[in-house]
């Protein structure tokens, strides 16, 4: 197996040590690679490929000490086509939320939410996606 360096903030190495030791793992890198494998399978759902999907994404930052909401309203413009819409919103006393809907394939929701996770600063991002093409019973009905 081989070895990574990995750079990250103190706090973020602490709760995953605490993570490893509250749920059973041998140490940081089996909750390091569990996470890799789960955050890289996210999108490689088969049955929702080629199917018009809606996705909901929500970020959390904090915003008087980064430029998150500048990049947030640079993303939501060059990703116009598929956001559908888009709400911020005052969280407590120093953070921010801003929610986005999209609506697309599973090819530009991840490309999007990538982009999100790449972007430095934020605090949380939380995502959902679930095919709009087809509602089961109610689908059927005129």
């Amino acid at each position: 197996m081989s070895v990574v360096s990995v750079s990250m903030p103190e706090e973020l190495l602490e709760r995953i040590d605490e993570f490893a030791d509250d749920h059973g793992y041998t140490g940081r890198s089996e909750v390091v690679r569990e996470a890799s494998r789960t955050l890289l399978g996210e999108f490689e759902d088969k049955q929702l490929e080629g199917r018009d999907l809606m996705g909901v994404v929500t970020v959390l930052f904090d915003y008087e000490t980064t430029s998150v909401e500048e990049k947030m309203m640079h993303l939501r413009h060059e990703h116009e086509d598929i956001v559908t819409s888009n709400f911020h919103s005052h969280v407590g006393g120093h953070h921010c939320m801003e929610l986005f809907v999209l609506e697309g394939s599973l090819e530009e929701i991840s490309t999007f939410v990538g982009k999100i996770r790449a972007t430095k600063d934020t605090l949380t991002v939380d995502y959902s996606v679930l095919p709009v093409d087809e509602f089961g019973p109610l689908a059927d009905m005129s």
